[in-house]
This record gives structure tokens, C-alpha cells and sequence, in this order.
């Protein structure tokens, strides 16, 4: 009984780790393939600044973005919370910081 609930979990973690590895992977070829994109976007409308507007509204969605992620990956799961909370709070502190350093 005790063995067969193990099989289970190893199985469900095993599923898991698949799944999350295989979303990464898909990230990654869309990434690599939308660099072009989004580079020569970069370079058209960033090239002379943002206006205070242009960076709250990037601001507030990059906000939404990384509390969407620290709700998702904070529950109780095999996925544990502050190996993702810390170095995604420094991500958020960082990136507020560049942005208003960038405004300003």
C-alpha cells in the first residue's frame, strides 16, 4: 500500500517536471524566434525614451505579470514558495527600479 502511493507521487512529480520542462522549452523557440521582432521594436520605439505614461502603464502589467506568478507558484505543491518568492521579488525590485530610473 505504502509502495504503491510512492509509485504514485514519483509518477505525478515525474508528469509534472515534464510538463514544466517542456512549457520552458516551448518559451524558449518562441523567444529565440520573436527575437527579430522584437528587437527591431526595441529599437523604433524605445530608442527615444518613454514618457511617464508609456512607463506606468508598462509598470503596472509587468506588476500584474510577476503577482500572478508569485500567486502561482506560492501554494502548497511540489513546486515550493520561497525558492520562487525571493529571487522573484528581486526581479520585481529590480525592474521597478530600472523603470524608474529609465523615466527619470
Amino acid at each position: 500500500m505504502i509502495g504503491e502511493t510512492d509509485k504514485k507521487d514519483k509518477r505525478e512529480s515525474r508528469t509534472i517536471a515534464i510538463v514544466l520542462i517542456a512549457m520552458l522549452l516551448v518559451l524558449g523557440v518562441v523567444l529565440v524566434l520573436m527575437l527579430p521582432e522584437l528587437s527591431e521594436l526595441a529599437r523604433i520605439h524605445l530608442s527615444p525614451g518613454l514618457g511617464v505614461k508609456d512607463s506606468a502603464l508598462i509598470s503596472f502589467f509587468v506588476s500584474v505579470v510577476l503577482l500572478v506568478v508569485f500567486a502561482l507558484f506560492s501554494g502548497d505543491g511540489l513546486i515550493g514558495e520561497i525558492q520562487f518568492m525571493i529571487p522573484g521579488f528581486f526581479l520585481f525590485f529590480v525592474l521597478n527600479w530600472l523603470l524608474i530610473a529609465w523615466v527619470f
